[in-house]
């Protein structure tokens, strides 16, 4: 059964690792309880979370309409605390959503997701793993690790909101017929820049700032 194992959200707290003007950062999300309302929050860079009581901590880079949601599987949380050898809580990686038996990774861009009775999200793209988050985990080397792994989870933006909360199901109600899914857009974003003109196969559902990044790489041939 594909299901939402929890809905997680985060206040603003005072970190050393984050870029943000006023130091503070929300990427430490704990579960909460009840029902959650879920809606489009607004263009990027007002600090707006898609996720009812949730924070923004750098609305340069998160947050918006395109990045209102980030959603990480259960199975991949897993298999870090297998690696790491220590507990990763739900909502550790800063995600609003953990999911159960959702290949989150392998979700195509513009792929649609039914949760509870009315919310439905779009697959936007892939989160780009930064010094916040490496500073959260505590982990050596993390970003790098992180990267070469490959499973980093999805952006998402809300097309009709409502309320979520654990224990919904998941339903995927849109699969695009492309072949562009989050783990290929994150390499092209990452490791293997050479991609980046077959992320273009996915169209105007992909987040605009990659949409934008391929364009551009197919525009100077590649250089």
């Amino acid at each position: 059964m594909t299901v939402l194992l929890a809905v997680n959200a985060g206040r603003l707290r005072p970190s050393e690792h984050t870029d943000a003007a006023d130091g503070r950062t929300a990427i430490d999300k704990r579960p909460v309880t009840g029902p959650v309302a879920v809606a489009a929050p607004g263009p990027k860079g007002i600090g707006r979370s898609g996720v009812a009581g949730d924070t923004v901590g750098n609305p340069r880079h998160h947050g918006g309409d395109d990045q209102a949601v980030y959603a990480y599987a259960r199975e991949d949380l897993d298999d870090w605390e297998r690696e790491l050898g220590r507990e990763l809580p739900n909502g550790c990686f800063g995600e609003n959503l953990t999911t159960r038996g959702l290949d989150v990774s392998g979700a195509r861009i513009g792929e649609r997701w039914r949760i509870g009775a009315r919310a439905i999200l779009e697959v936007t793209s892939p989160r780009i793993p930064c010094q916040t988050f490496q500073g959260r985990l505590g982990e050596p080397r993390w970003v790098k690790r992180f990267t070469e792994a490959g499973v980093p989870g999805a952006y998402l933006r809300v097309i009709e909101p409502g309320e979520i909360q654990a224990g919904d199901a998941i339903e995927v109600v849109h699969r695009p017929a492309h072949e562009v899914d989050i783990a290929l857009a994150f390499r092209a974003s990452t490791t293997e820049r050479s991609l980046l003109p077959r992320v273009l196969a996915a169209g105007d559902a992909l987040h605009p700032e990659l949409l934008e990044r391929a364009r551009k790489y197919v525009d100077s041939d590649g250089s």
